[in-house]
C-alpha cells in the first residue's frame, strides 16, 4: 500500500454545528471574501460554500463551511478534515477560530439602533444588514501581513506570504483541490533570520517577522481580544516592524477590536461617499463616537459599501 492510500485510509472528519448571532447573512459573508485583495486563492467561495485550510493545535485541516439549513438553528454547519484523528480539543479550537474568523457573534443590533439617528449610514447598514466582519484567518497571520505589505505591490506580499506557506507545508486536499493553511507561530519561529530571507527576499522584513514571531509567542491570544483597549494596543506596538496604522489594522481586523478607530484618507473618502459630502477629521470624530463600542463597525461598513 502507497503512503497516499495509507493518508487517505487515516482521514478522518467531524461536523460542527457554529452559531451565528441574527442578523447574520452568509452570503454578504462570501462576498466579501471572494472580493477581499489580501485573501486570493486561500479560499473557495464556490457553490455557496466556503473552504479553507487552518492549523490549530499541531494540527492541519480543511474546513467546509455552508449555511444551516431552513428550519433548523441559525449559523453554519462545518465540516472538519483531517488526514488524522482530529480530536476534540482540536475540533473546538477550530470552531473558535472560524466562528471568531467571520464574526458570528458579533452583536449588529447597538450598530443598528445608532443608525436609525443617523439616515446617511443607515442607507449603507440596510444594504449591509446581516454582514458581520470578516477578519484575517488568525490575527497572527494578519501580523505576519502586516509587515510583508508595507510599500510594496499587494502580489510582490502574497508571493512572499505564499513562500513561508509552502516552505512549512500545511497542505490538505478537499475535493481535488490543493488547500494550503498559514504556519502557526511555532513553526516560523522554527525558521531563523536568513532562512525567512532566503524565502521572502527581504532582509529588512524577514528581521521584523523574525522579531515579531517571537514575541507573539510569549502574548495571550485571549488577552489580546478582550483585554484593555490600550494594553492591548501598547503590547502590538512593542512589536518589530509594527507602527500606528498597522496596530490599527491588527486590532480591528485580526482582533476585532472596535472601540476605536483611526482617521485615514481612505476613510475619509468612504465616509464622504456614504454622507455626500467631504468629511473632515474633526466631523469623522464626531459621527465615530456616536457609535460608541462599534465605531469600528461603522467604519469597516462605510469601506465595505464603498
Amino acid at each position: 500500500m502507497s503512503s497516499n492510500d495509507t493518508a487517505v485510509q487515516h482521514r478522518s472528519s467531524v461536523t460542527l454545528r457554529l452559531p451565528a448571532r441574527q442578523p447574520f447573512d452568509f452570503g454578504a459573508s462570501l462576498a466579501f471574501i471572494g472580493s477581499f485583495p489580501a485573501m486570493t486563492g486561500q479560499q473557495g467561495t464556490a457553490r455557496a460554500e466556503l473552504t479553507l485550510a487552518l492549523r490549530e493545535n499541531s494540527t492541519t485541516l480543511a474546513a467546509r463551511l455552508t449555511a444551516a439549513a431552513e428550519g433548523t438553528d441559525t449559523g453554519l454547519d462545518c465540516e472538519l478534515t483531517a488526514d488524522g484523528p482530529v480530536d476534540s480539543r482540536t475540533a473546538t479550537a477550530a470552531a473558535d477560530r472560524l466562528s471568531f474568523y467571520l464574526g458570528l457573534d458579533d452583536d449588529l443590533a447597538p450598530l443598528h439602533a445608532a443608525a436609525q439617528h443617523d439616515p446617511a449610514f443607515r442607507r449603507v447598514a440596510d444594504r449591509l444588514r446581516g454582514y458581520h466582519q470578516v477578519k484575517f484567518p488568525s490575527p497572527f497571520e494578519l501580523l505576519c501581513w502586516a509587515i510583508l505589505c508595507q510599500r510594496i505591490p499587494m502580489p510582490v506580499a502574497r508571493t512572499m506570504k505564499q513562500s513561508l506557506v509552502e516552505a512549512v507545508g500545511n497542505r490538505i486536499e478537499l475535493d481535488g483541490r490543493v488547500l494550503w493553511a498559514f504556519p502557526d507561530a511555532e513553526q516560523l519561529a522554527a525558521l531563523d533570520e536568513d532562512e525567512l530571507t532566503a524565502l521572502i527576499g527581504n532582509r529588512r522584513k524577514a528581521g521584523f517577522l523574525h522579531g515579531s514571531i517571537l514575541r507573539w509567542l510569549d502574548l495571550d491570544e485571549d488577552f489580546l481580544r478582550r483585554g484593555d483597549y490600550d494594553a492591548v494596543r501598547e503590547r502590538i506596538l512593542e512589536l518589530p516592524g509594527i507602527g500606528p496604522w498597522s496596530a490599527s489594522f491588527l486590532l480591528i481586523r485580526g482582533l476585532g477590536r472596535m472601540e476605536h478607530i483611526a482617521y485615514d484618507r481612505e476613510l475619509s473618502r468612504a465616509a464622504a461617499r456614504a454622507y455626500g459630502h467631504p468629511v473632515d477629521e474633526p466631523e469623522f470624530r464626531r459621527l465615530a463616537t456616536t457609535y460608541g463600542e462599534l465605531q469600528g463597525y461603522w467604519a469597516h461598513y462605510l469601506r465595505v459599501a464603498g
